[in-house]
């Protein structure tokens, strides 16, 4: 049954789609915005009626150069309106890529000063707090599965 009410104002709530990938020292991949200081993971927000795994490997492709399916999700991560609107962060495990990717990294990319892996123990030293942290329990290594209407997208 179609209630018109439930659609009639929906919340105000970014999604953000993130994807944490690592090289095969465990580094992480890091993006550098240039609207903002600080480095943080690949993604962005995601369009209406995008699913999110798809919004995260098309903003990591567009950012990075790099293709990944995206089937877990490695952290969920809920901001409260502050500076900014209310938003719901999800970090897919892009799981770990060769180095050889660092070729398509060193291509300037639009809206980026650049993307480079950075060591675990460094996270703290190019991000902000909240997003270190993030990035940390990401890391934990606990998957949920990316469900698609209760199924695994393809």
């Amino acid at each position: 049954m179609h209630d018109p009410r439930l659609l009639a104002k929906p919340p105000v709530c970014r999604l953000g789609c993130l994807v944490l990938v690592r090289n095969q020292r465990g580094d992480v991949l890091l993006v550098d915005p240039d609207y903002m200081d600080g480095l943080i993971l690949p993604g962005g927000a995601g369009k209406a009626n995008e699913p999110p795994h798809r919004s995260a490997a098309r903003h990591l492709h567009a950012q990075t150069g790099i293709t990944l399916r995206l089937s877990h999700i490695a952290a969920v991560d809920y901001n409260p309106a502050d500076r900014y609107l209310e938003r719901l962060s999800l970090v897919y495990d892009g799981g770990t890529v060769r180095d050889v990717t660092l070729n398509v990294l060193s291509q300037k990319r639009s809206g980026l000063l650049g993307a480079r892996f950075v060591p675990v123990r460094e996270l703290k030293n190019h991000m902000a707090p909240s997003q270190a942290a993030r990035v940390t329990e990401a890391l934990a290594g606990h998957t949920l599965p990316a469900l698609l209407h209760g199924q695994r997208p393809d």
